[in-house]
């Protein structure tokens, strides 16, 4: 937690001098306490970095298909040249992400988990898929993450305004 803590310090210092004004000073303490209410239950002190780095991508304002390869890169597990996205690695990411949900008493079963990892392997003959593949189940937008592009999709449109009047 307290690496977690000194790092998050450094990332939200640079996006202030990056965009003075627009980052709140307590930025990197909520975020720690947000990461610490979903990865730090019993209080141990211990939070797993590849946990809080799937998190904090997932709230990032990056773009979907840029969070779904983040999201590969730190769970692949490599093989020789290439990565791949083994059953219990995917299954490790969706057990991280389905803890955002949780904490307003949104998660989804482990059953609902153990579902999402086989529809995603459906076909697949290997012990593992590539980048791929996972990609592309991902932009099927699988039950088990509906919250992720409808989060985005609205951080998307903040932005948008259109010229019409209303009466």
């Amino acid at each position: 937690v307290q690496q977690i803590s000194r790092r998050l310090m450094k990332l939200f210092e640079r996006a202030r001098l990056e965009k003075p004004g627009q980052v709140d000073p307590r930025a990197a303490e909520f975020t720690l306490n947000l990461l610490v209410a979903m990865y730090d239950r019993s209080g141990t002190g211990y939070i797993r970095t590849r946990s809080a780095a799937a998190a904090l991508i997932a709230l990032s304002g990056d773009t979907l298909l840029a969070k779904y390869r983040a999201f590969f890169q730190f769970y692949a597990v490599p093989d020789g040249k290439v990565a791949l996205m083994t059953r219990s690695a995917l299954k490790s990411l969706l057990t991280d992400l389905n803890q955002i949900p949780a904490i307003v008493g949104e998660s989804c079963t482990l059953s609902c988990l153990e579902i999402a990892v086989h529809s995603c392997f459906h076909g697949v003959l290997k012990p593992a898929i590539d980048e791929e593949k996972f990609l592309s189940w991902l932009r099927s937008e699988p039950a088990v993450l509906p919250w992720l592009p409808t989060c985005y999709r609205l951080s998307a449109t903040e932005m948008v305004s259109h010229q019409a009047r209303c009466r």
